[in-house]
């Protein structure tokens, strides 16, 4: 089974590599984020022509998230557990399908805003550890994948890339991320790929790209159970390198049957 996450950086610029992608690397679930319209904009035809159903959780311009899925799903979650006080911006899908549990997300950035937009990052991911460790109290199997806006140590961003202020880095956040991985899941890229560059995204400016100034910050986290059957994690860079691309690329984790 393949499970992948993509931040399109809007799905209608970007609908027909998304439509070349898929039946390329056929995926069971693709999860997208920044999708950027409303569930009505969605191309949702386009891609059920190819065999992927879909849920989406659109946002007009900014933000929102989808799932495509091969097979059949139930949708479980349109936002994170825990908004009551603060309703969530588009942000978070969780489905189900052939017996696990895949969300996908859209982090915060958290600078912009100012303090109360680094506050909602990290009651965003105090919600997602809590919800975490709800699933695997209940012994689901599950993921998270999508876009953290998470740079988990020094060595998942170029040098010079990012101050050391930076929402992305700052210690508050990592020790979030870290936080997930305590409860028992595990990074499908460094499970893999311990050291070393493993760039998800090149920002458009200032040569970053033809110069791999990159960051590490779209995540596969997988439950215990997931975990023990993961045999491959792929980050797609041709992607990058195409005309008008995002700047983010798909990442694949693939797991055995069980």
């Amino acid at each position: 089974m393949k499970l992948a996450t993509w931040n399109v950086n809007s799905v209608r610029a970007r609908a027909a590599h998304v439509a070349r992608w898929l039946p390329a690397h056929t995926p069971d679930v693709l999860m997208l984020q920044e999708i950027k319209t409303e569930a009505a904009g969605f191309p949702a035809a386009e891609f059920s022509a190819l065999g992927y159903s879909a849920a989406v959780v659109g946002q007009k311009t900014y933000n929102g998230v989808a799932a495509l899925c091969r097979g059949p799903f139930t949708t479980r979650l349109t936002e994170l557990p825990g908004a009551a006080d603060s309703p969530d911006q588009a942000r978070y899908i969780e489905i189900e399908t052939a017996g696990l549990v895949v969300a996908g997300l859209y982090l915060p950035n958290g600078n912009s805003g100012g303090d109360a937009g680094f506050a909602y990052k990290l009651r965003f991911l105090d919600r997602l550890i809590d919800h975490a460790r709800t699933l695997i109290d209940a012994e689901i199997p599950f993921a998270l994948i999508g876009d953290f806006n998470v740079c988990p140590a020094d060595q998942d961003y170029a040098p010079g890339t990012l101050a050391a202020t930076d929402a992305l880095l700052r210690p508050e956040v990592r020790s979030r991320f870290q936080a997930l991985l305590w409860l028992g899941l595990t990074d499908a890229v460094r499970a893999l790929q311990p050291t070393g560059p493993a760039y998800t995204f090149w920002d458009y400016q200032a040569g970053c790209w033809p110069r791999d100034k990159g960051l590490r910050i779209d995540h596969i986290l997988l439950s215990p159970a997931l975990a023990e059957r993961l045999t491959a994690c792929v980050r797609d860079r041709d992607e990058r390198g195409r005309d008008q691309p995002s700047d983010h690329i798909p990442v694949t984790a693939t797991l055995s049957e069980r």
